[in-house]
């Protein structure tokens, strides 16, 4: 036997919690599966199950090996198919990791667009700002709103996410329109408490960075809760257009400082290097490439 074979008998005893009942699903003998198993921990050196009388349990190496033997298995058999072109038609399952506010504003309408192109396809997400280990946690690929910086993942670029600081009508009639990042220090501010520690800054047509800075009155971890804060007097807030483009069409949030440049990340798909690229991640990041564009829907929206 193989060691694609022994991952499959490996994954199979881990579903089912049982030798017993593997070697029974298998049709083989119970010793052969034990045997099968015990080759398998001797040639790794480390035990994969805790083994009971009743049941058995994962190791914390069993659980490691188990999720990236699904992650091996999955390619060995996207890659067989691609080579015998046995169809054009994309099914399994997609497990992508989404930002919660960008996930839950914007890519509803794209992934029901793509999943109304390919039926067969299980396409599951997880709403999420934390940062997910792709290939500990079995996703295909992630959506990061960053500045990406060196890493083992390789990513693409699906779109620029801008930024900008803006009010309601109200807390600017009351407090006053802020003429340059100077007057900053006298307004209250509504920041985004970033994972990655963000920097909020903007840029004078010299090219000098200035980071923007005030009382700061509120602290959130979630962009959409700050730009509600925002529309109801709390604050200025800075943050990216995909969340408050709503509101400046509206007029409920009016942008300030509007001769400055502000921070600009990139909305990026990331997949693991080593993963060979199946058909349907490739075709679901062509597919938001082309749903997004260099322009954003959203910011072509604001006046």
């Amino acid at each position: 036997m193989g060691q694609f074979e022994d991952m499959s008998l490996f994954i199979r005893i881990a579903d089912t919690g049982s030798i017993t009942e593997t070697a029974y699903q298998l049709n083989i003998a119970k010793s052969a599966v034990s045997r099968r198993l015990m080759n398998l921990e001797d040639r790794l050196g480390v035990q994969l199950l805790n083994r009971t009388t009743r049941k058995s349990s994962l190791t914390e190496a069993g659980r490691r090996f188990y999720r990236q033997s699904q992650v091996i298995l999955s390619d060995m058999d996207e890659l067989s198919n691609s080579m015998q072109q046995r169809t054009t038609e994309l099914s399994g399952t997609l497990k992508v990791a989404v930002p919660l506010s960008f996930g839950l504003m914007h890519l509803s309408k794209a992934v029901i667009k793509f999943s109304e192109l390919h039926p067969e396809l299980d396409i599951d997400l997880n709403f999420a700002d934390r940062q997910v280990d792709l290939v500990e946690e079995g996703f295909d690929l992630a959506l990061r709103i960053a500045d990406l910086a060196d890493s083992s993942l390789v990513a693409r670029k699906l779109t620029t996410i801008r930024h900008t600081l803006s009010a309601s009508p109200s807390y600017l009639e009351k407090h006053g329109v802020p003429e340059s990042f100077h007057d900053l220090k006298n307004h209250s501010l509504l920041k985004y408490s970033s994972p990655t520690g963000l920097t909020h800054f903007l840029m004078d047509g010299d090219g000098n960075r200035h980071e923007i800075k005030g009382k700061t009155i509120m602290t959130a971890n979630n962009g959409d809760f700050l730009r509600q804060a925002a529309v109801e007097g709390c604050g200025l807030v800075f943050g990216p257009t995909f969340i408050v483009w709503k509101d400046i069409q509206a007029g409920s949030l009016i942008p300030v400082l509007q001769e400055y440049e502000y921070l600009e990340l990139g909305a990026f798909a990331v997949y693991p290097q080593t993963r060979f690229l199946s058909a349907r991640v490739r075709q679901f990041i062509d597919f938001l490439v082309d749903y997004f564009g260099p322009e954003p829907y959203w910011d072509a929206a604001i006046p």
